[in-house]
């Protein structure tokens, strides 16, 4: 009998002040940022950061570190966004790339859905993984997301990516 690996077991906490490491890790690896117009600059990293602490101003928008082992692994979140003149929710995923293909990132996305469901103000949920981005891309199917097709978004602001659209309806499981 073949040796299933065990499934990862992460927690999301919320996003805090001493987590500018782990983006530092994360949008300054070329590797992680294949897919989104390149690494980010320690400036733009500083920005996001700082952007990231203010969320829970906002009331909506969320933004969590992975947690693997008590050791922060990656980043989540879900926000607030108007596509296609209506009101939905975006999430969005980065892993280190040590960590990568455990299931870490499917684990996470599956908890940010669950908690977005305990919203109950948008019905609709959307991915945007760069059509390129086979992993993204299996983690929402994997997570029961609907391709609706290929669009062009721009990602980070100022650059155009080819993306699959990607929708899940929250008040459904």
């Amino acid at each position: 009998m073949p040796n299933k690996m065990a499934e990862p077991i992460i927690e999301l906490e919320s996003y805090g002040a001493s987590d500018l490491p782990l983006l530092e890790k994360l949008l300054g690896n070329p590797d992680v940022m294949a897919h989104l117009g390149g690494p980010e600059t320690p400036e733009q990293i500083l920005q996001r950061h700082q952007r990231y602490l203010r969320l829970p101003e906002t009331g909506t928008d969320c933004m969590f570190k992975i947690v693997l082992e008590a050791k922060a692994v990656g980043s989540i979140g879900f926000w607030e966004k108007t596509w296609r003149d209506q009101p939905v929710y975006e999430t969005g995923w980065f892993v280190l790339p040590g960590y990568q293909g455990r299931g870490i990132a499917t684990k996470a996305t599956e908890a940010v859905i669950s908690l977005a469901r305990l919203e109950h103000k948008h019905p609709l949920m959307y991915a945007f993984p760069s059509a390129f981005n086979a992993p993204s891309n299996a983690i929402c199917r994997k997570t029961g997301f609907e391709l609706i097709g290929e669009c062009d978004f721009e990602y980070p602001i100022g650059h155009s990516m080819r993306c699959n659209e990607w929708r899940l309806n929250l008040h459904h499981s």
